[in-house]
């Protein structure tokens, strides 16, 4: 059964070795969100602070908030990819993440070198990936050019590559940074297709946006960040009327 739970969770992004009177007055003319601060070491950013709510199976959540609130600091957070400074984060369930789908793309090598790469970095095995390749390769719609240099990919065909391959695991958490939608019309509905398919088959879903269409439509909850601290968490309509006007 997944879960998440946070318990006064903080994460801190520290800058050392600089000047902290001039550092801390550069920043505060350019950030949007967080808490500047200074320390005998230098400048410390607080991204997130003071976090604690508790998700479960059956948790459809969307993170609302102006950029720089903490939004992607949060997703990082639950993902796994940054440790919380203070506090508790207990996550259990095998998450996914879809924050950056090109991570870990090399472009000089083939697009089915890059299945193994990229999946190699969702933690999926190379006999697992051998096993699902040409699934892979005809949702891509690359053809011959599955073993081209991506490097000779339109952008397009490049983010059909990453999506055809991120979106084949089946987590139980699944992170998101704003919905998918890629391609042109033809492909754009086979990974609407993917993406409703991927969604109701995990636990809890976790997905920042800026849609209030998407956040009523697919969410039962609405966690909105300003400043890296939650300022409000409750159902979609109540927390969208109040942020969106």
């Amino acid at each position: 059964m997944a879960h998440i739970n946070f318990q006064n969770v903080g994460v801190d992004f520290p800058i050392y070795n600089a000047s902290s009177r001039s550092l801390k007055n550069k920043i505060a003319k350019i950030a949007t969100g967080g808490i500047i601060s200074s320390s005998p070491n230098g400048v410390v950013v607080r991204a997130l602070d003071d976090l604690s709510f508790h998700l479960q199976d059956g948790d459809r959540v969307a993170i609302v908030g102006h950029n720089g609130a903490g939004k992607t600091t949060l997703l990082r957070t639950l993902g796994k990819i940054y440790l919380p400074t203070f506090g508790r984060a207990d996550i259990v369930g095998k998450i996914g993440s879809l924050i950056d789908i090109s991570l870990g793309i090399d472009p000089e090598a083939t697009g089915r070198d890059n299945i193994f790469i990229r999946g190699a970095l969702l933690g999926m095995s190379r006999s697992y990936l051998n096993g699902i390749l040409e699934e892979i390769i005809d949702f891509s719609e690359l053809g011959d050019f599955i073993d081209m240099p991506v490097r000779t990919y339109s952008s397009g065909m490049h983010l059909r590559l990453a999506f055809a391959v991120s979106t084949v695991l089946r987590p139980e958490i699944l992170i998101m940074d704003e919905w998918l939608s890629i391609g042109d019309e033809g492909f754009r509905k086979k990974s609407q297709a993917r993406m409703d398919e991927l969604v109701s088959s995990t636990k809890i879903l976790i997905v920042a946006t800026h849609s209030r269409e998407l956040v009523l439509s697919s969410c039962n909850r609405v966690i909105w960040m300003e400043h890296g601290k939650i300022r409000m968490d409750g159902k979609p309509k109540e927390v969208t009327d109040i942020y969106f006007g």
